[in-house]
């Protein structure tokens, strides 16, 4: 019996798992957080860009942005991405387009400074919170001003990946697929979380009109994403939702994802190096940080081959 060789996948884990939710009222800082991934083997940190953390106002300058860099640096960690806040101009509505478009340059200036090689972006907007009759036209708004933002992302050689889940707008499998269509740019491509994709993929949740599910669940929805996924984040889900908003988020093994199934797949998406665990709102992650990483580690194990 031989076994198969495991793909090369460096690790990292966003500093939103403790700024938002249970960490709110006392967020973690990014040094303290860095020394906590580095300490516990992670090989690089994912940035969220939310307050308290990398957002424009905090590293204004290009030498603060530095000084970020070269911490990290020293602690051996790399960067796998960078989470933008462009809530203060939602891009479904028309009259933000230059204000969206002018954030989003500024803060690929940030992940140019910071070494970062990827942006996520999302949809900003709640599901419901556009009216049937102008749902189609914001979809294919959000699809032109993607466009000219994916070009900013290749001159600036940093990947925009979209981050799709059941808290904001256009979550539905064929709704996800269409848009990375209809952007058409290279520069552009999904994020893909395997708790929101469970949620959008098999629970159907938040969904505008009827709903849509897949019948062969989460693995169905990587073949469907053949070829336009950028970026991974690891993550279980138990198929619920926090707060009747996004998907609950819970470390590997206590929810519903079926791993030994899944992670092979996963490990064979094309062009990820970078396998991001998120514990987003889950009370607990700071004291979770070594059991996550070791059961993410263990997704990587390859399964025995019978010769």
């Amino acid at each position: 019996m031989m076994r198969a060789e495991s793909k090369q996948m460096k690790l990292s884990m966003g500093t939103w798992s403790f700024a938002f939710g249970p960490y709110a009222a006392s967020p973690k800082s990014i040094p303290e957080i860095a020394r906590r991934l580095a300490s516990a083997g992670f090989d690089g940190i994912e940035l969220s860009g939310y307050p308290p953390h990398v957002t424009l106002e905090a590293y204004p300058t290009s030498a603060a942005r530095a000084e970020l860099k070269t911490l990290l640096s020293d602690l051996g960690l790399g960067i796998s991405g960078f989470s933008s806040d462009l809530g203060a101009a939602n891009p479904t509505i028309p009259e933000n387009r230059t204000a969206y478009l002018d954030i989003f340059r500024r803060l690929l200036e940030l992940c140019h400074d910071l070494g970062s090689p990827m942006i996520r972006v999302d949809s900003v907007g709640a599901p419901g919170s556009i009216p049937d009759e102008d749902y189609h036209t914001a979809f294919h708004r959000l699809a032109d001003l993607w466009r000219d933002c994916a070009d900013a992302a290749r001159q600036a050689h940093v990947l925009m990946a979209w981050e799709f889940e059941p808290g904001f707008l256009f979550n539905k499998p064929s709704e996800v697929i269409e848009m990375h269509e209809l952007v058409g740019h290279p520069w552009f491509q999904i994020l893909f979380d395997t708790a929101h994709a469970y949620m959008c993929g098999v629970v159907g949740a938040r969904q505008h009109g009827k709903r849509e599910i897949l019948e062969g669940g989460v693995a169905e929805f990587i073949a469907k994403l053949h070829g336009s996924i950028g970026a991974v984040h690891v993550i279980d889900s138990d198929g619920t939702l926090v707060n009747d908003d996004t998907s609950t988020h819970l470390p590997i093994g206590e929810g519903h994802v079926p791993w030994p199934f899944l992670a092979p797949k996963l490990l064979s998406i094309p062009h990820i190096g970078w396998w991001c665990a998120d514990l987003c709102f889950y009370e607990g992650a700071w004291e979770k940080i070594d059991d996550n990483l070791r059961a993410v580690r263990g997704l990587m194990a390859p399964a025995p081959i019978k010769r």
